[in-house]
């Protein structure tokens, strides 16, 4: 049974009537937070007020344009935006804390040892697939390289003049900014908070939660790059099986190690290396220019390999090799029942 389906809740129902019965729908008596919808209501509401707040604030500020030189405009616009994606950790920590009752570790951002050894797996997975996806292009006749160290116009970051080693520098950074923020905001967040609410469920159980709560978050990063550019179907089921890739890296570890080493050297491979579109967004510099020539069904075309059929054999090799290093460090492949199972903290001094 879990933290939302608490026994004691049933002695408060019989004490109180009506009163009770109320009490018991909004908030668990055991743990002194609100369930799981209800936290999930008022944390991304209170995260969608801060977003806006940091929005309005940011539309003040002098834009990269104004900037001169070769070096500022594209520092300016990337200290910029990791610096709103900070003060949006930050203020989704500072929810999670108050209205979950959460320490910064139970979000799956432990920092321990073993994290990093994950997180380093996880980035070095994130440069063999899309190596792999490139050499099969390759072979197949389906990409040629056109130039190296290439930085373009119309991009995504504001390079402008900067050399490609300096903007190369850049897209590292802001990567590192877009894989925290989205696997802190889908998994550690959302993919917890659904899993613990959905525990205590009718036969549904630890393990179901933690299940169903992997598909939703997937389906949810997949409709979140629904929007991008050149966007199509099969790019956001894609996308989807990927963010179903990413939570197994999660509640196999229960840490976001993996997931977020992956998700940083995926994009910044698949983009800052062989120029690829990632998710149909062009970055405007890369370490190898490439044309692809080869159908779009397979190349994913103007979105890039994540909206193409070449996706699956990334997404097969990442399991393969994700099922390989959780057996080798954890020693059994098996869903992480901490991920589901609350550990509050005032709890913890008791």
């Amino acid at each position: 049974m879990s933290a939302d389906e608490s026994p004691e809740t049933d002695d408060v129902a019989s004490r109180d009537g009506g009163a009770g019965t109320l009490r018991r729908v909004f908030w668990n008596t055991t743990e002194h937070r609100l369930r799981m919808p209800w936290r999930l209501a008022g944390g991304l509401t209170a995260f969608l007020v801060v977003t806006l707040a940091v929005g309005l604030f940011t539309s003040l500020l002098p834009t990269a344009g104004g900037l001169d030189g070769p070096y500022l405009p594209a520092l300016y616009g990337t200290v910029l935006y990791l610096a709103i994606t900070t003060a949006l950790l930050v203020a989704l920590v500072g929810i999670s804390y108050v209205v979950d009752r959460r320490e910064f570790t139970d979000l799956g951002l432990g920092f321990d040892r073993q994290w990093w050894r994950d997180c380093a797996f996880g980035l070095a997975l994130g440069v063999v697939l899309p190596t792999a996806v490139f050499l099969v292009q390759l072979a197949a006749g389906w990409v040629t390289v056109t130039g190296v160290l290439v930085t373009s116009r119309g991009s995504l970051l504001p390079f402008g003049t900067a050399p490609a080693w300096f903007a190369l520098v850049l897209v590292g950074f802001f990567f590192v900014g877009v894989s925290v923020f989205e696997e802190l905001v889908v998994r550690g967040y959302l993919l917890t908070n659904i899993a613990e609410g959905l525990a205590g469920f009718w036969r549904v159980g630890v393990r179901g939660a933690i299940w169903i709560a992997t598909l939703v978050t997937a389906a949810v990063f997949g409709v979140l790059h629904a929007s991008n550019p050149n966007a199509t179907p099969l790019s956001v089921l894609n996308i989807t099986l990927f963010g179903v890739l990413l939570g197994l890296g999660f509640v196999w570890t229960d840490r976001l190690g993996v997931p977020i080493g992956m998700h940083l050297t995926w994009n910044a491979t698949v983009g800052g290396v062989y120029g690829f579109p990632v998710s149909g967004i062009t970055l405007g510099v890369a370490v190898f220019e490439t044309e692809t020539t080869g159908p779009e069904l397979v190349t994913g075309g103007a979105f890039g390999p994540e909206g193409g059929l070449v996706a699956l054999l990334a997404l097969v090799l990442g399991l393969a090799l994700l099922w390989w290093w959780v057996r080798r460090a954890y020693g059994t492949v098996s869903l992480r029942e901490g991920v589901a199972v609350p550990t509050l903290r005032e709890n913890r001094t008791r």
